[in-house]
């Protein structure tokens, strides 16, 4: 996914079916600054912004795309969206293009306590293996999109030896847009 003007650094969406594709919204960007482009199937497609939301708010954008430029294989598939709610350990899988890992879903107690409450919970373990803003995650055992990578989350932990240090910044977990924000976020006005 690139936005336009164009990145330098690689943004991530999944593709739901029928030209749909749903990303974060901070990977899109504004769309008053033009519509980005989808690299899908070897093919660098433009899109239009179907609804945008915001980053602090709900982080996604949905994407359409004209299926037509798709190959036939593509342009059939349709990506069911979970309709189960994650549960603290629970295993998943999360995809980019470059590759596929493994983690599970942490309980939001996971967070410091200024953190919980409500906003982030729903998280996944493996911060460093797991892609990143827009990469899908999906339950293996049934197919389907739990949710979208939107940020990482760290603290900051300051050196005991040197207090006056700048604090070290630690990744403790990912959050994703569970599915069923996805779904009220995508259904039709």
């Amino acid at each position: 996914m690139f936005r336009n003007p164009r990145q330098s650094w690689p943004g991530y969406g999944i593709y739901l079916g029928d030209g749909l594709v749903l990303s974060a919204a901070h990977v899109v960007g504004r769309s008053t600054l033009g519509n980005p482009s989808v690299a899908i199937a070897g093919r660098t497609v433009e899109a239009k912004v179907v609804k945008e939301g915001e980053f602090e708010t709900v982080d996604l954008t949905l994407l359409r795309i004209d299926v037509r430029q798709l190959p036939p294989s593509l342009g059939l598939r349709l990506m069911p969206i979970c309709r189960t709610p994650p549960r603290a350990g629970q295993a998943v899988i999360v995809v980019t293009p470059q590759a596929v890992s493994t983690s599970h879903v942490l309980s939001p107690k996971a967070l410091p306590a200024d953190l919980q409450g409500g906003r982030f919970d729903t998280l996944i373990a493996d911060v460093a293996t797991t892609g990143n803003s827009g990469s899908g995650v999906f339950d293996p055992t049934s197919p389907c999109l739990m949710g979208i990578v939107s940020r990482k989350i760290q603290v900051a932990a300051t050196p005991r030896r040197d207090p006056g240090a700048k604090p070290k910044m630690i990744d403790i977990a990912k959050y994703f847009v569970p599915a069923q924000q996805i779904l009220q976020f995508i259904k039709p006005d």
